[in-house]
Parts: C-alpha cells; structure tokens; sequence
C-alpha cells in the first residue's frame, strides 16, 4: 500500500469509530430534547381547574373534644394536612388516614 492509501483507510476509520458514534449521539439528543419541549408545550396547554377550598381540620369533621385537640399533632399543626402529619417514619401512610372522610374528600393537589 502506498502512503496517501494509508491515510485514507486511516481518516475512513477514524471517521467510523469515532464520528459516526458522535454523530448518532448528537442525533439522538436533539430529538429527545425536541420530545422534552413537545411534552412541556403539551402541559402547559392543559390547564388544570385549581380548587380552592377552605382546609378545615380533622378535629373539626370528626367532631373531637377540645381536650383531645391540646395532644393531638394535626391541630398543633393546621397549615399541613392531618394525613402528611400522622405520616409514619417510614412515609407510608397509616390505614386510618386511608378511611377517613378527611382525606378522602381533599381535593387533589395541582402543581404551580
């Protein structure tokens, strides 16, 4: 083989392992990022209805005496939900909480 042969077959293997691997790379970011927009055009055209609604207490629908509401956490703390307050150590929720009227009929968080 002569020279410029040589350099030919290198450049072609160069461009082969190295740049088609890039080239393939940079393809697929692009079209991720353009799904990613897409997907973020499409949530910001889906406009969610916000409820407002007043957070009434546990202590007050399950109608608790107010000598039970001095020891009880979710009155101590009535800017948290009663259910994010009883919430075990290991982030499951207690069955209580599952049944009670209170969380069953909170409205559904919609994200800012």
């Amino acid at each position: 083989m002569d020279a410029p042969t040589t350099i030919l077959t290198l450049i072609i293997g160069l461009l082969v392992r190295l740049a088609l691997p890039i080239l393939i790379t940079i393809l697929v970011v692009y079209a991720l990022r353009q799904l990613d927009e897409r997907w973020k055009r499409e949530a910001q055209a889906v406009h969610l209805p916000v409820v407002q609604a007043r957070n009434i207490g546990c202590w007050e629908i399950n109608r608790c005496a107010p000598e039970k509401r001095s020891g009880c956490a979710a009155y101590a703390n009535p800017d948290k939900p009663c259910w994010q307050v009883f919430r075990q150590t290991d982030g499951h929720m207690q069955e209580r909480c599952l049944g009670c009227q209170v969380f069953r009929r909170s409205p559904i968080p919609v994200p800012a």
